[in-house]
């Protein structure tokens, strides 16, 4: 019985197997991706990544905005597990007795927003112009291009720190707080959107010879309807690539602007700002306060790198 039962169950698994083999090769993309344990990795940990940030207020411990919530005699303990730590922090607290853990999935929560939004922004911004710069041509091509040309000669980080400066003088001073989540989300779309309008460019002059783009001019469909319904579609792929690979590079600007102080205000502390706080205290021997926020950053940044290159390679039968 026993030998059967063992028989039994290899059966079930081979068969199981054999049915995940089935199912991925009907999806090549998804067939590529269980071959691939990078992409998986990066999937787990941006799904984590996600969740937890999303979920930070059920997650967390404490809510760490909250100011009365605040012990000032719970101020710069250690982890859990070192000496002189509590249990109930289980990452240690900050200088103002703020759990470390709440305060990195809120900070994590406020990173991923601000570098969503802004990728998004520059992808729409991006990918239109460069469609519209490839099918029209002409004055307008070459004005686009002019100008994303001058902006690939600054570093992404100067020309945020350009628009968020402008933006500060010209803002009231008292609307500063309460706008810079905006004007950040601004500052680093205008500062990406160069990447998605070159590819697109590049892209749709491919497509813009092809016959379908000829029959659907010749049936009178409007140049937008020709641009979003039929050439956006087929250049999809690689834009999908840039985008994934630039949200990690919009999370990083994100968390530099507010290591610089220049960032989101401090009572909704990003995790450039929780590093920033953080590395005043590393030679006084409070580590944990730069080197959890870090670690979550660096974490977030790979994960999502990890998606991109497994896109690039996937979406490129060259590499195949």
């Amino acid at each position: 019985m026993a030998i059967e039962d063992s028989a039994d169950q290899g059966a079930a698994k081979r068969e199981t197997l054999s049915l995940w083999r089935r199912i991925g090769r009907r999806s090549e993309l998804a067939y590529l991706f269980l071959r691939s344990p990078p992409a998986m990795i990066g999937a787990l940990l941006t799904v984590l990544s996600l969740g937890a940030t999303l979920f930070a207020p059920w997650v967390a411990p404490t809510d760490p905005f909250d100011l009365a919530a605040y012990d000032l005699l719970d101020s710069l303990l250690p982890p859990a597990w070192a000496a002189g730590g509590e249990a109930r922090f289980l990452l240690g607290t900050d200088d103002q007795g703020r759990d470390m853990l709440s305060a990195i999935l809120y900070g994590a929560r406020i990173s991923v927003l601000i570098g969503g939004a802004s990728i998004a922004f520059a992808a729409i911004l991006g990918v239109t112009l460069g469609l519209a710069a490839a099918y029209l041509g002409g004055w307008f091509d070459h004005v686009v291009m002019r100008i994303a040309d001058v902006q690939l000669a600054l570093p992404a980080i100067l020309t945020a720190l350009l628009i968020d400066g402008v933006a500060r003088g010209v803002l009231p001073s008292e609307s500063h707080d309460r706008l810079m989540i905006p004007v950040l989300i601004l500052a680093i779309g205008l500062s990406l959107w160069v990447d998605f309008a070159r590819l697109a460019r590049a892209s749709a002059l491919v497509e813009r010879d092809k016959d379908y783009v000829q029959a659907a001019e010749i049936m009178g469909l409007p140049a937008w309807r020709i641009m979003l319904s039929h050439i956006l579609p087929n250049i999809a792929g690689p834009i999908l690539v840039v985008l994934t690979i630039d949200l990690a590079v919009a999370i990083l600007l994100e968390a530099t602007l507010s290591f610089l102080g220049v960032g989101v205000p401090a009572d909704q502390a990003s995790l450039g700002t929780l590093i920033r706080i953080g590395t005043a205290y590393i030679f006084s021997g409070e580590w944990w306060i730069a080197l959890f926020p870090s670690l979550a950053l660096v974490l977030m940044v790979i994960a999502v790198n990890l998606l991109g290159d497994f896109l690039r390679d996937a979406l490129n039968p060259k590499l195949r």
